[in-house]
This record gives structure tokens, C-alpha cells and sequence, in this order.
């Protein structure tokens, strides 16, 4: 049989009520979890899986990818309207999107969050089913060393979101760095930086020290300088996208969902990097780039297409191969496994309609987080016009409620405002916190592949070279730091000719 015959034997396990039912409700439930914050998209799909149990496998499972897709998404709202990414997805939307609502644009934001997401949704659901096969033996010929080099690569972006001041950017990226070494090494067991404390064990909770990082810093500010500008009622502005917004961001949209896809066929990549890649990438080709983190729109199409086309190809390994593409793709395959479902070659022969029923199911849903979305926006924009005295409080409150509800720990709260005070004395002098970030997530995966790449080799470095996709990324790390190099330069002899000029004057 072919696609299309496989595609018309799969639609009659769609196109029923229960079904369709069970995708806008996973996306309803999704968006709502995602918009809290610390209620991550994991969270969310790891409370739905029970009630899956009692559903057919094919309902099921479409309810826990809706949530998936949803909460993704959903994760925007509160990056946007008050600083606090409801997952850590959406950590680099709240660069332009944030500067975006101060500016009195909140609802164009989250208009152009939401058809972004939309059709980078739909790009990784069609890749999905057109190149699964592909895709996933691209991925089983990564190992250690081929991880190394696409997340040294992907640590390039720093220079990308360090704003005016480069030294600023990578001191951030050492501490983030220094930050994510506490805890257990992962390749011998032994404890570093823990002082003893089992609470340290585990490293710092990431949700705890992305809210603090974004979060918590804003409410001090508002403490420490309350200003009466701020009981003002912040206008929306334009509700609506433009045909020209879009078309303009169209470029990047589609280069953003490209890159979720390639990362995300990638086992243990993760969305939050593939978020981050996509903004660098936009930011260094787009004619606007002084405009980014300033309220720069193009900046968050790119971010979110750059997470949300991640979605659908975490998939890929999990249905060709049987292997989680990631943590919430590790979930789904328990309720596979429920079902009496083994993800891997096998299903594509003994459960053909079921695999192209949830090609369906996820075209479908790309539709569906339209529309859904599309209310949501009405409903959650109004944050932004609640005055900071009652928005502030709230926010406390949801950052201290979501970062205790993911382990249930005092201590993460503890690490949250601690954190938080952090991250206000980087706001106070300027340095950036998503360097800081991008350290903290990529770090631990640049060191584990690394030392694993050592192991395997006997310590021998030759093995960091061993295949095309290795030269590869050293080529592409090599030539984005000899353009940012030759960028630097250039600014520098353009502002001396300009002070030049100026004296001479």
C-alpha cells in the first residue's frame, strides 16, 4: 500500500467525534498548563496519561499529543505578558515578545506567537510523515562526538542574544556554565558542588532557576522602584497580524521550523535549544537585527517556530525506531505501551492504520491550535492591561506555586529567588540573562558527550573528527566565529571613524 492508500484506510479512526474530541480537549488542557507558570508541557502530559487508560489507544494517544502541541504553545502567553515563560520552550520568545506587550503590543505578539506555531506545527507534522524512515537513520549515526559538535555550534548563539556587549554575554555563559557543574557527574558518580547537600544533588531545578532568572527579577524591580506609570492601564495596541507581518517573518519562520525539525529528530536534543538557534539564526540574517530584543516581532516567529517544529519530529525516533525523542515523548510511549503498542519498525507492519491515523490526528491538530488558540489569546491577553500593583502579587504567587508543584520541594523556591536576586543584578547592569540560560541548558550535554566521546576513544581526540557530520559543525562553529570576529571588527572601526568625525568636527 502506499501513502495515500494508508492515509484513506487510517481517516475512519479520525473522523469520529471521539477522536476530534479528545485533540481539542488535549490542546485546551495544554494551552491552559502551559500558560502557568512552572506547569510545563511534561507536567501536563505526565497528569493526562492515566486517563488514557480507559480510552481507545488510538483517543488516547491523540489526547496526550494534543496536550503536547498545546502546552508548547501555550507556554508563549505568559512569556510574553508578564515575563515568565510558562515552559522552558519558550524561553527565548520572551526576548522580543516581553519588549513587544511594554510597547503596547501584546496582542500582535501573541497573534504572531500563535501562526508561527501554527505552521511550524504543520511543517513538522508533514516531515513526520514524509521522512520519518530518513530522519530517524539520520539520527541513530549520531553519537557522543557528533552531539559535541552541534551543541559547541549551537553555543555560538551567545554571541547572538549578549546585546551591545559581547565580554557581558560570555561572563553570563561562564557563570551558567559553573551553575549547571553542581550535582552528581553523571560519568563517575561523584559529587561536585553539593556541599553535602542531598538537595544538590540533582543539580538546580531548571524550572526553578528559569523563573527566577526572568521572573522574579521584574517583581523586584517593581518593589524596589514602583513607579505611577505602572498603574496605568498598558494598551494591547493592534490585535491582529498583518498579511506584511507575516509575509515579512515568513522567511525565518520556515527556516525556524526546519531547524525544530532537524533537532528534534535527534534524540535528548530538546525544544529550548532548537528555540534558541532559530531566534540566533533570524537575528544574524534579518535587515532588522538592531531591533532585536527590542520588541522585534521577526523574533518571536523565529523562536517559536523554532520550538514548536520540534513537536511533531520528537516523534520520528519514537514511532521508527522506538526510541523517546524526549522527555514528554518518553511519556507518551508508556500509554503505547498500555495499549498493548510496541513504537518501532514492527508497527509500521502490524499497526499500519494506527501510525497513519496519528499522521492524521496531527494534521488535524495543527488546524484545531488555530482556532484554540486563537480564543486563548482573547482570553489571556487581558493580563496585560491589569495594573502591576494586582499583576505583581499574582505573579509571585503562580512563580512560587508552579516552581514548589514540580518536585514538591521548599528548596526549589529557595533557588528560585535566590536566582531571582541574581538575575536582578543583571538587569541592573546590563548583562544579559539569556547567555546565562543557553550555558545552563547546553552545558551539561557539551560536557557528557565530551567525556563520553573520551571514553570511547581512550582519551584520544581524533575521534571528535571521525565522520562528515562532525567536520561538518567545526566548519560551521569555525566560520560563524570568524564572522562574528569580522562583525566585531568592523563595528569597532565604524564607531572610531564616527568619534573621528565627530572631533573633527
Amino acid at each position: 500500500m502506499n501513502l495515500f492508500d494508508n492515509l484513506a484506510a487510517a481517516w475512519p479512526l479520525v473522523a469520529n467525534i471521539e477522536s476530534f474530541s479528545a485533540l481539542a480537549g488535549g490542546i485546551l488542557i495544554g494551552v491552559i498548563a502551559g500558560a502557568i507558570p512552572g506547569m510545563s508541557a511534561t507536567m501536563a502530559v505526565a497528569l493526562t496519561l492515566p486517563f488514557t487508560f480507559a480510552l481507545q489507544p488510538i483517543t488516547g494517544i491523540l489526547l496526550l499529543l494534543g496536550v503536547y502541541k498545546g502546552g508548547i504553545f501555550g507556554g508563549s502567553i505568559p512569556a510574553i505578558l508578564i515575563k515568565t515563560p510558562g515552559t522552558p520552550a519558550s524561553s527565548a520568545t520572551i526576548l522580543d515578545g516581553y519588549p513587544m506587550a511594554e510597547n503596547g503590543q501584546a496582542g500582535k505578539a501573541l497573534g504572531m506567537a500563535l501562526y508561527a506555531s501554527c505552521t511550524a506545527d504543520l511543517i513538522s507534522n508533514l516531515s513526520l510523515i514524509l521522512f520519518a524512515g530518513w530522519l530517524a537513520s539520520f539520527a541513530l549515526s549520531f553519537g557522543p562526538p557528533e552531539f559535541f559538535t552541534l551543541i559547541l555550534f549551537s553555543l555560538t548563539i551567545i554571541a547572538g542574544v549578549s546585546g551591545e556587549s559581547l565580554i557581558k554575554g560570555l561572563l553570563a555563559a561562564v557563570f551558567g556554565l559553573l551553575l549547571a557543574t553542581v550535582g552528581l557527574d553523571l560519568v563517575y558518580g561523584t559529587n561536585r558542588f553539593n556541599f553535602n547537600d542531598a538537595n544538590l544533588m540533582g543539580g538546580l531545578n531548571f524550572i526553578a532557576v528559569l523563573i527566577g532568572l526572568f521572573a522574579i527579577p521584574e517583581i523586584l524591580a517593581y518593589v524596589w522602584q514602583p513607579r505611577s506609570s505602572d498603574e496605568q492601564v498598558r494598551p494591547l495596541g493592534e490585535q491582529h497580524v498583518t498579511f506584511a507581518e507575516y509575509r515579512r517573518c515568513f522567511k525565518s519562520i520556515i527556516r525556524g521550523s526546519f531547524i525544530g525539525v532537524f533537532l528534534g529528530s535527534i534524540p535528548g536534543i530538546g525544544a529550548a535549544p532548537s528555540a534558541f538557534l532559530s531566534y540566533s539564526e533570524a537575528r544574524r540574517r534579518s535587515p532588522n537585527k538592531s531591533n532585536f530584543g527590542k520588541g522585534e516581532i521577526e523574533g518571536v516567529a523565529a523562536s517559536e517556530a523554532g520550538n514548536n517544529g520540534v513537536a511533531g519530529a520528537t516523534l520520528i525516533p519514537l514511532l521508527a525506531l522506538g526510541v523517546p525523542g524526549d522527555v514528554i515523548t518518553a511519556i507518551i510511549i508508556g500509554a503505547f505501551m498500555v495499549h498493548g503498542l510496541q513504537p518501532g519498525p514492527m508497527m509500521f507492519i502490524a499497526n499500519v492504520d494506527i501510525i497513519y491515523a496519528l499522521f492524521l490526528g496531527l494534521i488535524i491538530s495543527s488546524v484545531l491550535l488555530l482556532f484554540i488558540g486563537g480564543v486563548a489569546i482573547r482570553l489571556f491577553r487581558y493580563i496585560a492591561e491589569v495594573p502591576r500593583s494586582i499583576l505583581m502579587p499574582g505573579v509571585l504567587i503562580l512563580c512560587v506555586y508552579g516552581v514548589y508543584a514540580v518536585n514538591n520541594n521548599v528548596f526549589d523556591v529557595i533557588v528560585m529567588f535566590l536566582m531571582g536576586w541574581v538575575g536582578y543584578f543583571m538587569l541592573r547592569n546590563d548583562i544579559p540573562p539569556a547567555p546565562f540560560l543557553i550555558a545552563f541548558i547546553l552545558g551539561p550535554l557539551l560536557e557528557d558527550n565530551f567525556r563520553q566521546a573520551m571514553l570511547m576513544s581512550n582519551g584520544a581526540p581524533q575521534i571528535l573528527f571521525r565522520s562528515y557530520i562532525t567536520w561538518f559543525f567545526w566548519a560551521t562553529t569555525i566560520i560563524t566565529i570568524a564572522a562574528l570576529v569580522r562583525t566585531g571588527l568592523r563595528a569597532r572601526t565604524d564607531a572610531g571613524k564616527a568619534l573621528q568625525a565627530t572631533t573633527s568636527e
